[in-house]
């Protein structure tokens, strides 16, 4: 990508990492008191190294890792800037961000991320787009917890009294967590993983519990993340102790009316109604939403089979989608001789 948008007439900036891969930050020239449009994407697939590394194609469709998530979303960005700088001359106010770890939750690169926001106007994520093209106007906020719960292990035939069980927390604590879940809000909580003990005639001394928290409203967020530390405390269980760790990972994307303004302004940039959707899944955008930048989500062609080794994208929608993001990148730019 870097070499790829040098000769647009970027710069690139690199955040080298040593536990992840490096953060691209490309930048255009800027024109000051001019909108200005953070474009986003991810350089990673969730496949590891060495597997599902193919690239194939027909007459429809192009396969192979990151076809539609994200190395296709990212195609249609360096795509749309190389045609409004094959017609202007130059780029402007128009900057793209690339990060090497979303699939893995962005644990690095959303404090960046949160940094940038504030340097504009608008942000354009490159996910994957609906079936109908639609974009994304609202995600779910999601946080994820470890529980460790330590007891005290004794034979579970001769000293049971003695034992503090460190399961039994554990179970009384899922039982608890999983009541939070309020389907007619949106809001789930998922233990999705748990283990604990040493054999089955020892009285447990620890037990570990891994949570996902899901959320479509701010204030179902704020209840979640207020209820969760308290109640790992709550099991009743004597001798038995609770460390929490981690919390919120993205917070929740909801639409707004500067978003809908926003959307409105891209309609009739294209020409027709951008449509528009909500999902149950996060990406950065939900970390431009969260700090207050207006942010659309989706414009990468359709594809499906995402996280599989049958992903795919439509070849039409690739060129639905660089039509349509070469449109909007035309109105943005703001440096054009």
């Amino acid at each position: 990508m870097k070499s790829w948008l040098e000769p647009l007439g970027f710069n690139t900036e690199v955040f080298e990492r040593d536990q992840v891969g490096n953060h691209l930050l490309c930048l255009s020239h800027c024109q000051p008191d001019q909108p200005r449009l953070l474009l986003m994407g991810h350089l990673d697939t969730v496949f590891p190294q060495g597997t599902f590394e193919h690239y194939s194609e027909d007459d429809k469709w192009v396969y192979g890792p990151g076809a539609c998530d994200m190395k296709g979303g990212n195609f249609v960005a360096l795509s749309a800037l190389r045609n409004v700088f094959a017609e202007q001359g130059k780029i402007g106010n128009i900057d793209l961000w690339l990060v090497s770890d979303e699939e893995t939750g962005s644990d690095d690169s959303k404090f960046i991320t949160k940094h940038l926001a504030a340097n504009y106007t608008a942000c354009l994520d490159f996910e994957a787009a609906g079936a109908d093209h639609e974009v994304v106007d609202g995600r779910k906020g999601v946080a994820t917890y470890c529980i460790d719960f330590s007891g005290v292990a004794a034979h579970a035939g001769n000293n049971y009294h003695l034992g503090k069980n460190a399961n039994l927390a554990a179970a009384k604590t899922l039982i608890a967590l999983t009541e939070l879940t309020d389907l007619n809000q949106g809001t789930t909580i998922n233990v999705g993983k748990m283990h604990g003990g040493t054999s089955t005639n020892t009285i447990s001394p620890n037990a570990q519990l891994m949570v996902e928290a899901r959320f479509t409203q701010t204030a179902e967020q704020q209840r979640v993340l207020k209820l969760i530390p308290a109640l790992i405390h709550q099991h009743g269980i004597e001798g038995v102790t609770a460390k929490l760790s981690g919390g919120l990972q993205r917070d929740v994307m909801t639409p707004t009316a500067e978003q809908q303004q926003l959307v409105k302004q891209l309609s009739a940039l294209i020409g027709y109604p951008l449509k528009t959707e909500q999902r149950g899944g996060v990406s950065d955008a939900n970390v431009t939403s969260g700090v207050g930048l207006p942010t659309l989500d989706g414009f990468g062609p359709y594809g499906d089979g995402d996280h599989t080794v049958n992903e795919r994208a439509s070849k039409a929608s690739f060129e639905r989608r660089i039509t349509e993001v070469t449109a909007i990148l035309r109105h943005f730019n703001h440096c054009a001789e």
